[in-house]
């Protein structure tokens, strides 16, 4: 991951260039649409996978996804993993496979799939169903063995080149891989160190010692500002015999890397090695305080020592340190922390350990949404999805552990709005599921668990699914249940344009309110304006519409506000109201919209202006917005909902019939040329012109570069672009392996250099 201040964050591993690798990655790419790259870990898959993704954008149009698996313990979260790294929603009414499959279908595309060997069933079924149904796409995966499918070509990753017996001179042993990555990372440790003609003979022995192994290069390196090459070496080659226990490593010569590892352990003080086993519960990256809570304990390890510990173990490479824009996050390499879960196992405190790290958790999910509704938002968003991860192993521990399925449902029915906002509403329909089955029949919580149920597949326009859980809902005698469910009937009834939907949500608006759960009452707040005005009673909608806009906009809240804001815009547009207010309060939303990359949500709103457009027969206008829309509608993989189908065809099919066919189908190919915030311009708004790309960056990449160059950060240029944050951080990433910059600074004086052009 990339972050605000740096194009990139400094990798556990360090990459060092292999050419002919790299070349026959490139080689077997191009002849068959699955190459798999095998190798123990800390070979250097990733990197090398990474590096040659990177290098073929060009060659790719239809994009280079990245879906890492290596946070995952669930297979059957293989397929939502990769429609998360495409930008996807699953609101469409489809399972995540079919709306990967329905993106990619049409695009020539190249699906990076990192660490699939604790996952190999999942990601074969996935790469089977893909290349079937894909038939541009290619698949470049990384696994400790071969997914064993049909016309997989598989490369096993050697370790970098050492050199031979001979020592020669510095100059010659920098040539090979192995020494150049030992003296970059001694040098990131120890800015004075270099390889010279005192240090070349221990430095080649200590690197044909570690067999060239990456990783164990890496664990070796960080020692260099205590321990001299020599020191190094010779504490490597005493070590090497003294592993019986730990990791598994599918090849004998790779006991080397284990042992490189027992010796990086066996170094750490009492305290870094309880840290270390401990940390092993995360699956993702994490923070300071997620650590201090899975580690302190009372009575032994207070904060203060978790944070020694914790820097200590960033000194040695254990733990790898992710600057954020307001604080810093750690994660621990997969086979480093294969190992600390090896010791804590060992050490009999699994179960307390894993307990500790999903309360943590629950606590998070809980200090989101009490800060949801307030100018905390985007915070507490930003915090849930860095903690994506480790959300998903607390709830699937709960889940498998027993007695721990009641909290597991509490997490799940806890903050529905951030997994909506991630457009995983299946996702989280499922872990609710799945909870109500871990449960007993009597629990609390139960009813109030089945309504969230049905409000999510609902949102993912499953009808039928959301009746059911309704049902079961409601057959429950809970009056705590009771403004869920009628919160979640109201929604059914609205999009199945179904009578009382007002009725229904006026009563979730009034039993939230009693409680003075005012986050709560903003979506059916929401459905009962809109219900008013289908009514035809357009004075009663501005007055609920506009008093939930008041309440957002004094708690200093936003996405419910452009809830509110596009609510009014529909009532007024398209219930005979005032159309310059309707547009105002549409683009008022789409700004909101847009600041937030909230594509899905921008998608409703361009295509509420386009109604605007139609309703003044500004034909020409309606028809480029409509294409607008429908560039932000597939991006983000959906289609509008039921509620809105109608009104969006009758105002589509006029433009049409007005423009006719070949006009209106060239406005929608112009709409899909233009930015989305060309949409919040004025008819006749000509499209910018775009600069020329800057080589060897593909126009995507220039955009971006020249972006980071004009100062915006990461979230801005997100916004800009209409693009979630991690695409921008995805595509800052093929920069800078491009260009090898380090940071923002260098980028921005590339970008101004070329741009000035030849003095």
């Amino acid at each position: 991951m990339t972050n605000d201040s740096e194009v990139r964050s400094r990798p556990l591993t360090s990459y060092v260039s292999r050419t002919d690798d790299e070349d026959e990655v490139r080689r077997l790419l191009g002849a068959g649409r699955l190459v798999t790259l095998t190798g123990a870990g800390g070979v250097g898959k990733t990197r090398l996978a990474a590096q040659v993704a990177s290098s073929l954008t060009r060659a790719f149009p239809g994009g280079v996804a990245v879906a890492g698996l290596g946070e995952l313990r669930d297979e059957r979260l293989v397929a939502r993993t990769v429609a998360d790294g495409l930008g996807l929603h699953d609101t469409a009414g489809r399972t995540d496979l079919e709306a990967v499959v329905a993106y990619l279908r049409p695009r020539r595309s190249l699906l990076l799939l990192d660490n699939c060997e604790h996952l190999l069933d999942g990601s074969a079924e996935l790469v089977t169903a893909l290349l079937r149904d894909c038939p541009d796409l290619v698949v470049l995966a990384t696994s400790r063995c071969s997914l064993g499918l049909a016309g997989e070509h598989v490369l096993a990753i050697p370790p970098l080149a050492v050199p031979g017996e001979e020592v020669g001179t510095p100059r010659e042993a920098l040539t090979f891989g192995a020494v150049r990555l030992f003296a970059e990372r001694a040098a990131g440790v120890l800015p004075a160190f270099e390889v010279g003609e005192s240090n070349v003979a221990d430095v080649v022995r200590l690197c044909r010692r570690l067999d060239g192994l990456p990783l164990a290069i890496e664990l070796a390196a960080a020692r260099i500002r205590v321990l001299s090459p020599s020191q190094i070496a010779d504490r490597v080659e005493d070590g090497s015999a003294v592993l019986a226990t730990g990791l598994r490593m599918p090849v004998e010569r790779h006991r080397t890397l284990r042992a490189t590892i027992e010796w990086s352990h066996s170094l750490c003080t009492e305290t870094e090695r309880i840290v270390w086993a401990r940390c092993s519960v995360f699956a993702g990256q994490f923070d300071l305080s997620a650590a201090e809570a899975v580690c302190a304990e009372d009575g032994g390890l207070d904060s203060l020592a978790v944070l020694d510990a914790v820097d200590g173990l960033v000194d040695k490479s254990v733990l790898a340190r992710i600057d954020g824009a307001d604080r810093v996050h750690y994660r621990m390499l997969r086979l480093l922390r294969e190992y600390g879960g090896h010791r804590l196992a060992d050490s009999g405190d699994e179960l307390t350990v894993a307990r500790k790290h999903r309360d943590h958790y629950a606590t998070l999910i809980g200090q989101a949404a009490a800060a949801w509704f307030g100018p905390g938002q985007d915070e507490a968003y930003e915090r849930l999805t860095a903690a994506h991860a480790d959300i998903r192993e607390a709830l699937s521990w709960s889940l498998r552990t027993p007695g721990e399925g009641v909290v597991a449902l509490e997490m799940a029915t806890g903050m529905i709005e951030y997994w909506v906002a991630r457009g995983a509403a299946w996702e989280l329909r499922d872990w609710i599921d799945r909870a109500l089955e871990a449960v007993p029949p009597e629990t609390r919580g139960r009813a109030r668990g089945l309504a969230i149920a049905a409000l999510c597949a609902a949102l993912h326009a499953d009808l039928p699914g959301a009746r059911q859980r309704l049902a079961a809902a409601e057959a429950i005698e809970d009056d705590e249940a009771a403004p869920y469910v009628a919160h979640a009937s109201a929604f059914v009834r609205m999009l199945a344009i179904e009578p009382n939907t007002m009725v229904r949500a006026a009563e979730a608006v009034r039993l939230f309110g009693e409680r003075g759960d005012v986050r709560r009452q903003m979506h059916p707040m929401f459905i009962q304006g809109v219900a008013l005005a289908y009514r035809g009673d357009l004075p009663g909608a501005r007055e609920l519409l506009g008093s939930m806009r008041r309440l957002c906009e004094e708690a200093g809240e936003y996405r419910y506000r452009s809830m509110a804001l596009f609510g009014l815009g529909v009532a007024e547009v398209c219930y005979g109201g005032d159309l310059d207010a309707g547009e105002r309060c549409i683009r008022d939303a789409l700004e909101i919209d847009l600041r937030v990359s909230d594509v899905l949500s921008a998608a409703y709103r361009v295509d509420g202006l386009a109604w605007v457009s139609a309703r003044r027969e500004e034909w020409v206008r309606a028809a480029e917005l409509f294409g607008i829309a429908a560039t932000l509608w597939e991006r983000c993989s959906a289609e509008p909902d039921v509620a809105v189908t109608a009104t969006r065809r009758m105002f589509h099919d006029a433009t049409r019939k007005a423009l006719g066919d070949k006009r209106f189908d060239l406005a929608i190919a112009e709409g899909r040329r233009r930015n989305p915030h060309d949409a919040l311009a004025g008819p006749g708004t000509p499209s910018a012109g775009e600069p020329a790309d800057l080589p060897p960056l593909t126009p995507r990449e220039s955009e971006i570069a020249r972006l980071v160059a004009a100062g915006l950060s990461n979230r801005e240029i997100a916004a800009r672009l209409v693009i979630a944050r991690r695409t921008v951080e995805t595509h800052l990433q093929h920069i800078s392996h491009k260009l090898d910059f380090a940071n923002r600074t260098q980028l921005a004086v590339w970008v101004e250099q070329r741009d000035r052009g030849p003095l």
